[in-house]
């Protein structure tokens, strides 16, 4: 039996629990851990940006099994975060968040979704019909470049 998802816009007071969640999916990749405490700070969410950054949440069973936040500002929008619980990872969950952000992209009037993707989560992305348009820096790594991804709702 397929486990029931549910997605819904994320509350304030989850600020804490998708940080963590984005924490425990990054370190799902085998990063050390001064890389994963320098990266901590771009993984924390605050509850004051949910709302306005479009913190969408998939649940299951009343769990929070990952998430998404989409920055709105036609014609261009980012797709900053998009987090899977490890757990949950290769159950459909990532594909049903990116559906529901490409939903709303498109129907916020976007025409493009930039992606600065973790190297990891690169073949996710080109699988979902992204595509690889270059690299920007790393802010936590000099030296590091990270894919560049757009997408076209």
């Amino acid at each position: 039996m397929k486990t029931v998802i549910d997605i819904r816009p994320a509350r304030g007071d989850e600020a804490g629990l998708l940080s963590g969640l984005a924490f425990r999916s990054k370190a799902h990749w085998g990063y050390d851990e001064a890389f994963l405490e320098a990266c901590r700070p771009a993984l924390t969410l605050r509850p004051d940006e949910l709302g306005a950054r479009r913190a969408t949440v998939a649940e299951a069973r009343g769990t929070v099994v990952g998430f998404y936040t989409l920055d709105c500002t036609p014609p261009v929008g980012e797709l900053d975060n998009l987090w899977v619980e490890p757990a949950g990872m290769g159950d459909g969950v990532g594909r049903r968040l990116w559906a529901h952000a490409m939903a709303t992209a498109a129907a916020s009037g976007l025409t493009e979704v930039l992606i600065e993707a973790d190297p990891y989560a690169e073949g996710f992305y080109l699988a979902m019909g992204a595509e690889r348009i270059g690299t920007v820096p790393s802010t936590v790594t000099p030296g590091r470049l990270l894919p560049r991804m757009r997408y076209r709702p």
